[in-house]
């Protein structure tokens, strides 16, 4: 029964608080959308792949040592590839006003499991540069990689092209106004039960009994207004009579 009587007093309070909820929804997702459009700096992305051969061997039989060495290799390849040999060489190439860390950050390497493919992927403000640093690592790597390493066995598989219809990646307006949405009904959802926790006033017969610890034996109904008017009608008359 209390779990039943606790249950109604929950929906009753989302019930006379809904205003407050679904404004408070309403306007953090109006403000996600207005960040997201108006102030975020859009992000384009721009991919090259690069495909590292094998090395030559004198037995036809793969091992798993050979495995390993590959797997190894490719690894050390995607750390190389965002190394300051490789980024100060491309700032060099396109003349980018920027510094070999805050290019790091804008450079992804990635390489999937058993693959000889490692995608690099650029983000950055311009889609047309993120287009020319992606290709150019992609250049320095291959030509700098037969003096860092003294092997020559990475070729590029599929340079960055520039999109006829750029699009950017992030922000995501819908996702941003999605979270709020969600921010903003958890935040009105607390709001309104803080306030029917700080509302101590007594409006209810319920309210009676839970302050004093009585059970209420009889109530005063509240007389209509056509009541009222009908007895001081009567007493109007009665009293010029």
């Amino acid at each position: 029964m209390e779990e039943t009587i606790s249950l109604q007093d929950l929906f009753k309070t989302l019930r006379k608080r809904l205003w407050l909820i679904v404004m408070s929804t309403v306007i953090a997702a109006t403000i996600a959308g207005v960040i997201s459009f108006l102030v975020m700096t859009p992000i384009y992305q721009a991919s090259t792949q690069i495909l590292v051969n094998q090395t030559e061997r004198q037995s036809e039989a793969f091992t798993a040592q050979d495995i390993q060495t590959n797997l190894q290799l490719i690894n050390t390849y995607n750390v190389v590839i965002k190394s300051p040999a490789i980024l100060n060489k491309v700032i060099e190439e396109l003349g980018l006003d920027e510094t070999a860390g805050s290019l790091n950050e804008k450079v992804t390497v990635n390489s999937e499991q058993n693959s000889q493919v490692v995608t690099v992927t650029i983000q950055d403000p311009n889609q047309k540069q993120a287009v020319e640093i992606a290709n150019t690592i992609a250049t320095v790597f291959e030509q700098e990689i037969p003096q860092l390493m003294n092997v020559d066995n990475v070729n590029i598989l599929s340079p960055a092209v520039m999109p006829a219809n750029p699009s950017p990646v992030k922000p995501d307006p819908m996702l941003n106004m999605a979270i709020g949405a969600v921010i903003g009904l958890m935040i009105g959802i607390g709001i309104a039960f803080l306030l029917e926790y700080l509302d101590t006033t007594v409006k209810t017969e319920d309210d009676i009994e839970e302050l004093t610890g009585l059970p209420v034996i009889g109530m005063i109904s509240p007389i209509p207004d056509s009541d009222v008017n009908v007895a001081n009608v009567v007493r109007t008359r009665r009293r010029r009579g």
